[in-house]
């Protein structure tokens, strides 16, 4: 099953219309309706928002693939819409300089170590 598939498939199950993802996602309804008459796949930028829109993972989405409980191999990544507050933390994290960098990841450190003394 191709990326295009799994899309049209989570579409029928959402009972969405391409016109409904189109407006939100943001691509043009003429590109849905040719990706699926075409058989073609959404570029690389569109992937995280299909995904938002749809409520799926990037690893599902590419693959098919999704981790469930201890079954799957642990992630050495993380997919992170920029939207959310983990986004805007890492947004914030890249703009800084090394120093910062360090600085940052201390207080996250020194916070997580407290937050592991209360549990």
């Amino acid at each position: 099953m191709t990326i295009r598939d799994r899309i049209f498939e989570k579409l029928e199950e959402l009972d969405m219309t391409q016109k409904e993802f189109s407006e939100k996602t943001g691509i043009p309804q003429t590109t849905v309706s040719d990706g699926r008459k075409k058989k073609t796949n959404p570029t690389a930028e569109k992937i995280m928002v299909i995904c938002k829109v749809l409520n799926v993972t990037p690893e599902w989405l590419l693959s098919g693939v999704e981790m469930h409980g201890t079954r799957s191999n642990p992630m050495d990544w993380y997919a992170v819409d920029p939207e959310t507050d983990a986004g805007k933390i890492i947004t914030a994290f890249n703009s800084f300089d090394s120093g910062n960098q360090k600085r940052l990841l201390g207080y996250a450190q020194a916070l997580q170590a407290v937050n592991e003394d209360v549990l």
